[in-house]
């Protein structure tokens, strides 16, 4: 008797942007190595009167299409790309999709660790017995926050949306124990200094440089790229380790491990140094990008998608990791296709 991971949905904008595209705004800068190191061929981006909450609401109409709206009692809505600073974009969702003014709806501000956070919450919902059917949307357009001449965040990040059915079950309970990490020291690695309460967004915000001459101002998104890596390359490994054990796993009684799909090179990194096999690690990054709490639900579902197996598929690790500086991880089993 539990929570089940019933169902995953995703949605991207219309328009993709293929590394040949970026090469042609920027003649002078090489972008052969996202095929390679980064392993992203191409990415989606909203157009300038689109934003999450669109994404959303047509990830959410996919997921009606298989289970009743009617059914569902709870929103949570994960999103660094809110529709207004208030009210909380969730409510509006409910609004658009028509479901009952008897659903409880918040949001939650989290990147790259956001959908292990909201599946924890879901859970929590569920098997205390507040809701049945919780409607988990994970939704970002980070293009709107990228300098039209920050080459590289513009090759790495990708808008999308995913909606998620947590459901409790008399029987099974397949999302298994957590575990959770904040390192607050690190909150400037991956920011936007401007635009709420602390600094407000500048008319002539001053065009600074990092990297191979990639520019953007205090309004727009910055990543200490390195400082990054070093943080995941010295906290995941021991901590997808430790997540294993709360779950009493060994490394060979896990069927699949899904990452945050930050870029292929770090996820080589961290599957050589937990030395999970190759066949059993997924990588998703080449159609979509870093599309931030995203990620895991996209690749999770186009898994299931290609899976070709028999199920039930039991410990199923799911880990993200990022702004924050931010960390969360989860075994779940999926029964069926997703």
């Amino acid at each position: 008797m539990g929570a089940v991971l019933k169902h995953v949905e995703y949605i991207f904008p219309d328009r993709a942007y293929t590394n040949d595209d970026l090469s042609k705004k920027f003649p002078d800068y090489d972008f052969s190595k996202f095929d390679t190191k980064v392993g992203i061929k191409k990415r989606y981006w909203v157009n300038e009167n689109e934003t999450a909450l669109d994404l959303a609401e047509k990830a959410c109409l996919k997921l009606f299409q298989y289970f009743d709206k009617n059914d569902v009692d709870f929103i949570i809505y994960c999103t660094q790309s809110p529709e207004y600073i208030l009210p909380t974009t969730a409510c509006i969702l409910q609004q658009r999709l028509g479901l009952n003014t008897s659903v409880g709806a918040f949001d939650f501000n989290l990147g790259c660790s956001g959908y292990i956070y909201g599946l924890s919450m879901a859970k929590g919902l569920v098997e205390t017995k507040q809701a049945k059917n919780v409607l988990l949307v994970t939704a970002e357009t980070y293009s709107k926050y990228l300098h039209s001449d920050d080459k590289s965040n513009r090759g790495i990040f990708g808008d999308a949306a995913t909606a998620t059915l947590v459901s409790f079950d008399d029987e099974k309970n397949n999302i298994q124990n957590f575990l959770f990490g904040t390192d607050g020291l690190g909150y400037d690695k991956l920011i936007i200094k401007n635009g709420a309460a602390k600094n407000k967004i500048e008319t002539n915000s001053e065009v600074k440089e990092y990297g191979s001459g990639n520019k953007y101002t205090d309004n727009e998104l910055y990543m200490d790229g390195p400082e990054i890596f070093n943080f995941t390359s010295a906290v995941i490994p021991k901590f997808t380790l430790n997540l294993l054990e709360k779950n009493n796993l060994e490394m060979e009684d896990c069927n699949l491990f899904i990452f945050h799909q930050a870029n292929q090179f770090m996820l080589d990194f961290l599957r050589k140094k937990i030395k999970a096999p190759k066949e059993r690690f997924y990588i998703d990054l080449e159609d979509g990008g870093n599309t931030v709490s995203c990620t895991i639900p996209i690749a999770l579902k186009r898994w299931s998608d290609a899976y070709s197996g028999e199920f039930p598929v039991k410990n199923i690790t799911l880990v993200g990791f990022g702004v924050g500086l931010s960390w969360g991880g989860t075994v779940i089993s999926v029964d069926r296709k997703l």
